[in-house]
């Protein structure tokens, strides 16, 4: 039970947004620009790093959504998603999302933990300095959103399908466009 009046049955971060939509609106659009906009990281591998940190910070509903999301735009589905977030040392990725993978973690427990090592590590593996900002960003929004949601005491429905519906969503619609509504078209 949330921690506040929703006056919602949505979900997680759903919930909140619909309860503060001012607040929602930059929080979207954060997260459009981040996971959807240009990069020359997939917005699949985005995702993957999303549901990473989401998953670090124990987030049930947000590493649902993100593996989720995720899921849908790589080739490899959720088994990927599943072994980045079991060992992602020998998960079948990119040494460069490998090595921004350990700068994601790295900010998920402190920004300090960042260490040139790390950077320098990316570097060597083609990790360009937008795809650095990137990656840090993403994590530390996610840090925040992972803490939004769970701070409120917001519930995460242990159905995949519903993560899966909201997948496609997102897929078709991103973070700031209002879907239409059932029956009309999109």
């Amino acid at each position: 039970m949330p921690h506040i009046a929703l006056d919602s049955d949505e979900p997680g971060i759903r919930g909140l947004f619909q309860f503060s939509p001012e607040t929602a609106a930059p929080m979207n659009a954060l997260a459009e620009v981040l996971l959807r906009g240009d990069s020359t990281l997939s917005r699949g591998e985005r995702e993957l790093i999303a549901a990473y940190v989401s998953g670090l910070n124990e987030c049930r509903f947000c590493t649902a959504s993100h593996a989720a999301f995720a899921a849908a735009q790589l080739p490899e589905g959720m088994a990927l998603v599943d072994q980045v977030r079991a060992d992602p040392d020998a998960a079948p990725v990119s040494p460069k999302l490998r090595a921004l993978l350990a700068i994601a973690a790295a900010v998920q427990r402190s920004g300090r933990d960042v260490t040139d090592k790390l950077v320098a590590a990316a570097r060597a593996e083609g990790a360009t300095d937008r795809e650095l900002h990137h990656t840090v960003l993403i994590a530390a929004a996610f840090c925040m959103f992972n803490r939004y949601v769970d701070g409120l005491g917001t519930y995460a429905p242990d159905d995949p399908a519903g993560y899966d519906l909201a997948a496609q969503r997102i897929l078709a619609h991103g973070y700031t466009t209002v879907p239409p509504a059932p029956g009309q078209q999109g």
